[in-house]
């Protein structure tokens, strides 16, 4: 009799997981996209095992839904008491050391104070002043990242040089009707505007650089009728940071006029100065939230150097995210991950992977209270309709929308999913509409 029991709850269970199965299909097919061009995971938190899956297996972009998993990993390794600490440094010499860190959060300001407490140190007349930038390689930009891209400022580059987010602020300002505009920076770096900019009724503004040439030329063109500050990364944060630690140096009024050389801080004869410090902690909302790419890749290389207690670079990083999805048992046969923010299309993942990784991290508190609910961050004026009931990371390229997190459903049960749609037939908001109406599916019917 129990045997017979058991056997009919388990094909009312499977009549109820297909019932559940044909709402999602008939979604996708209202949607009018391929379904050829979609791939979803939905597994149980407590069982791990799938309730739902179409081209799980399928490998596809994720985008910035990367993050999920690139993020776990570096704070596994950094340890969530991490802090980026660069510190001045003076030998018995009369040089002074300065050692980068890398800190996303790291401005001018940080380094004014750091050379203010030297000059209250009575630190006026240093040998020779060195930087040293041995936390990370020179590589400035992920693999495959996109040549047209260079001026968007959600993409800057990133070294161990990082000050003010690697941004150049560039302030348009009206004059008289139909004359030309100003156009300057509010700090000193070396470009040069091609202003092609009126004052006019609107503002329209257009910035372009062409690299081949001249990488310290950008044409503004267009209208502007209030003043308006723009952002573009700056194309040499070693020169942008090396003429920001002079102006601090001479603020500070620091008699040092010579060349500021690279060199790595020696072990002995040294004592510290000073140090500026921001916790790793302080980048988890920005990466989760924000999906600030600047901090996500930043954070990675700091993991890939402390990893191997050397220079960080994107190998090192590689070879610890291996190492600990590897820790967490998953198959990494059929991924490809070459960078830490999911901007380069070089990514992929498949659906299955991202949500047997989210299973296995659903008790990672720092990770969980980070990840945004409805009317957060990224998901601000998104899934509004769950209320608390989601957390989740958005993904979005050229082509590619994708999303994946947890979701609470009506039943009570927990699952966590993962859903990417690379389909350059239909538009950005048709894909990430879809989304919602897939995650609505799981919420009324699992």
């Amino acid at each position: 009799m129990k045997k017979l029991l058991n056997i009919i709850l388990g094909l009312l269970l499977i009549s109820q997981l297909s019932a559940n199965a044909n709402s999602i299909d008939k979604t996708i097919f209202q949607s009018g996209i391929n379904k050829s061009a979609i791939s979803i995971s939905v597994k149980d938190i407590k069982t791990n095992k799938t309730v739902y899956k179409l081209n799980d297996k399928q490998p596809q972009m994720p985008a910035s839904t990367l993050k999920l998993i690139t993020l776990p990993a570096s704070i596994d390794t950094l340890g969530e008491d991490f802090q980026f600490s660069t510190k001045l440094y003076k030998s018995t010499n009369n040089d002074i050391y300065l050692k980068l860190s890398g800190d996303p959060f790291f401005k001018t300001a940080d380094l004014n104070n750091l050379f203010d407490i030297a000059k209250s140190k009575n630190i006026i007349e240093p040998k020779t002043f060195y930087i040293d930038d041995y936390i990370f390689d020179d590589v400035e930009w992920g693999e495959g990242w996109q040549w047209d891209d260079d001026l968007n400022p959600l993409m800057p580059k990133f070294s161990s040089y990082n000050i003010d987010k690697n941004l150049l602020n560039i302030v348009v300002a009206p004059t008289e009707k139909n004359k030309p505009a100003n156009i300057y920076t509010t700090k000193f770096y070396p470009v040069t505007f091609m202003n092609l900019v009126t004052t006019g009724e609107r503002n329209d503004l257009t910035l372009r650089r062409n690299n081949s040439i001249s990488p310290d030329i950008i044409n503004i063109q267009g209208t502007v009728q209030k003043q308006e500050t723009l952002q573009i990364p700056v194309n040499n944060p070693k020169r942008y940071f090396k003429l920001r630690a002079e102006n601090a140096i001479h603020s500070a009024k620091i008699n040092y006029y010579d060349k500021i050389i690279q060199k790595k801080t020696p072990e002995k004869n040294v004592y510290l100065i000073g140090e500026i410090s921001h916790p790793l902690k302080d980048t988890v909302p920005e990466i989760l939230k924000k999906s600030n790419n600047f901090i996500a890749e930043t954070v990675f290389k700091a993991a890939g150097a402390k990893y191997v207690n050397n220079t960080g670079s994107i190998e090192n990083s590689l070879k610890m995210l291996n190492d600990y999805l590897k820790k967490e048992g998953l198959n990494t046969d059929n991924i490809k991950i070459v960078d830490a923010s999911g901007v380069s299309k070089n990514n992929i993942v498949t659906a299955d992977f991202m949500s047997e990784f989210l299973v296995k991290n659903f008790k990672n508190q720092i990770f969980i209270d980070n990840l945004p609910t409805a009317g957060e961050g990224t998901l601000a004026n998104r899934m509004l309709y769950f209320k608390d009931n989601i957390k989740a990371k958005t993904g979005t390229l050229s082509d590619v929308s994708a999303i994946a997190g947890y979701i609470t459903a009506r039943s009570g049960n927990v699952y966590a999913f993962d859903i990417m749609i690379n389909d350059p037939k239909s538009k950005t908001s048709e894909k990430k509409s879809l989304e919602e109406y897939i995650l609505r599916d799981i919420f009324s019917n699992f």
